[in-house]
């Protein structure tokens, strides 16, 4: 009997240590593959001025990152954009625009043309970046993991005009995706969400 009880004891042991194992071992996978998750702070870009930069720069804040044109009909969103990172950069957010020529040669300028025009016309102040490609082969590997994580309508990856926008979190994982015909002020409450995030 004694031995019976044991055994038991025994058996029941091994069961706990087996499923302390178990989820021990889940728990360290699961911060393992954590660690693990690409971000947009995996990511090295060039300013509009010419200079190479990590986007872990950013790390723990919000960011809006946004392909912009300087002859789109969208080009006026610059003033909401830049009235958006006014109201919140103090709390966290930052706001990214890569100026891309792929829309019907709708940024045609070079990088000095371009900061020139956002500056005088948009008093932009938010950080401007090199002009880029976001579709195709050549599309940077920013804009390649982007639209991997977030797809547009009915599944669709590719950019579809200037001024799509993704919204970042402040692990540096996106968050959503918002077309060319979303405006900037709209975006407040999803902004203020990730901002207010632990």
């Amino acid at each position: 009997m004694k031995l019976c009880i044991n055994s038991y004891i025994f058996r029941g042991g091994l069961a706990l240590l087996i499923f302390s194992s178990l989820i021990f071992g889940a728990t360290l996978f699961s911060q393992e593959t954590k660690k693990a998750e690409k971000s947009v702070y995996d990511f090295n870009v060039k300013t509009i001025d010419g200079n190479d930069m990590s986007l872990n720069e950013y790390k723990g804040k919000v960011l809006l990152i946004v392909n912009v044109a300087s002859k789109c009909g969208f080009t006026p969103q610059y003033k909401g954009l830049e009235a958006l990172y006014e109201k919140y950069k103090d709390k966290g957010l930052v706001i990214l625009g890569f100026p891309c020529n792929q829309f019907n040669s709708q940024e045609p300028g070079t990088n000095k043309e371009i900061k020139e025009f956002c500056s005088i016309n948009f008093g932009v102040t938010f950080p401007m970046f090199d002009k880029i490609d976001v579709n195709g082969d050549n599309a940077h590997p920013l804009y390649k993991y982007l639209t991997e994580k977030v797809t547009g309508i009915l599944g669709t990856k590719a950019i579809k005009w200037n001024f799509t926008k993704f919204l970042i979190d402040k692990n540096g994982i996106p968050f959503d995706r918002y077309g060319s015909m979303a405006s900037p002020e709209g975006m407040s409450e999803d902004i203020e969400k990730l901002l207010k995030a632990s």
